[in-house]
């Protein structure tokens, strides 16, 4: 449990690495500096782009679009099938960086993660003091560059974390939250996307204080409900604690687009990718989960869930993925409109090794458990993309 701080004392660190799977493919292969690397999207592909390098972005190209429209973005790009297993192993070596300063490591994917070093500070010095320290250590031990940004809280963490980005290091004090944040662009505060936006502009809201400025009620009716969380973020107040991994009570993925997205076929490609990851995060982790879950968020900002719970928890990829597929594609009931937030998770953990399995477990069911288990091999041993399962594949 964490150590109880109030929140103006807390100091939390967010790490981001940049462009971290080309970055990796870049350091590994030196004749790809200065060209745009795109990994995923290969020419037999119909996937999804997993990075882009700030070569590449400079055309558009971003994470999570389809490999058609970055291909049509930036053909000279250097399209690279990802490697799995290579940034499965340099994420270690990082984490083992994070791990060294706190037990407090809240990792939201390979690349990313949350630091609470509230009591870690007797024993390293001040918050910025470790933040250095573990930017540097990740530069000379890994060979990789990160943006940290240190603050009293996730929200502003994070928010630094991205300000100078590539290669930054922003420190958000306490007290001084609402100065640095007032002339920041709206679209700087967590969660507000192009369609939000373009709400708030149109209203004269431009600037996070001008939010500050804007009554409750009024900016309600621009963004809806979301209208409490904004107003406590364009202040700087953010209560959520670091979860460590052994605390974690659900394991999701989540992508926010750059674009709405309506098309049926893509978002059911984005899911079936998010499924795959949080099966995969479930094994590693040696757990079985109860409940599916997806999470949906529409233009308007309003944001729907949907779950099924499981007579026994699985934590098999195909039965996450179709469970998922069906929420998505008929207890949302979305009837067309366009997304701009998908997510995948599981929940109700238990460990797996605490769950007996099925009595008469069906024959199918036994082959997939095995699918997982030599695509977890392959995966680790040869990369992410040595085989993937087919798009089409339902349940039987």
């Amino acid at each position: 449990m964490s150590p109880k701080h109030t929140h103006k004392d807390r100091a939390i660190i967010h790490v981001d690495m940049d462009a971290f799977y080309a970055s990796v493919e870049v350091m590994d292969d030196p004749a790809l500096v200065g060209k745009p690397v795109i990994v995923g999207g290969t020419p037999e592909s119909r996937g999804v782009v997993s990075a882009a390098s700030y070569e590449a972005r400079r055309f558009g190209v971003h994470s999570a679009m389809s490999a058609a429209r970055a291909r049509k973005l930036c053909a000279h790009g250097v399209f690279l099938a990802p490697r799995m297993a290579r940034y499965a192993e340099l994420s270690r070596r990082i984490r083992a960086i994070l791990d060294a300063y706190t037990p407090l490591v809240e990792p939201i994917s390979l690349d990313e993660a949350f630091l609470d070093i509230t009591g870690s500070r007797l024993l390293f010095g001040s918050g910025p003091e470790i933040g250095r320290a573990v930017k540097r250590r990740i530069r000379e031990e890994v060979g990789l560059v990160a943006s940290v940004g240190v603050a009293p809280n996730k929200f502003l963490a994070k928010l630094a974390s991205d300000l100078e980005k590539p290669d930054g290091f922003v420190v958000i004090a306490p007290g001084e939250a609402t100065a640095r944040l007032a002339d920041l662009p709206v679209s700087r505060l967590w969660g507000v996307g192009k369609v939000a936006e373009k709400k708030l502009l149109r209203q004269g809201i431009r600037l996070v204080r001008e939010v500050v400025r804007t009554p409750a009620a009024e900016l309600e009716k621009i963004v809806g409900s979301y209208a409490t969380r904004l107003k406590q973020l364009a202040v700087g107040l953010d209560d959520r604690p670091v979860v460590a991994d052994e605390d974690a009570k659900s394991l999701s993925a989540e992508t926010t687009f750059a674009r709405d997205i309506e098309s049926a076929d893509e978002l059911r490609a984005v899911l079936d990718e998010l499924a795959d990851r949080v099966g995969r995060r479930t094994r590693s982790h040696g757990f079985a989960a109860h409940t599916i879950q997806i999470k949906a968020r529409y233009a308007d900002f309003s944001t729907v869930t949907r779950a099924h719970t499981l007579t026994e928890p699985t934590a098999q990829t195909t039965v996450i993925r179709d469970t998922a597929r069906d929420l998505l594609e008929v207890r949302l009931d979305r009837k067309g409109r366009a997304l701009r937030l998908l997510g995948v998770g599981v929940s109700h953990l238990v460990r797996a090794e605490e769950t007996p399995g099925l009595l008469f477990e069906d024959a199918r069911s036994r082959k997939h458990r095995a699918i997982d288990s030599a695509l977890d091999d392959l995966r680790e041993r040869f990369g992410g993309a040595v085989i993937r399962r087919g798009n089409r594949e339902r349940r039987g």
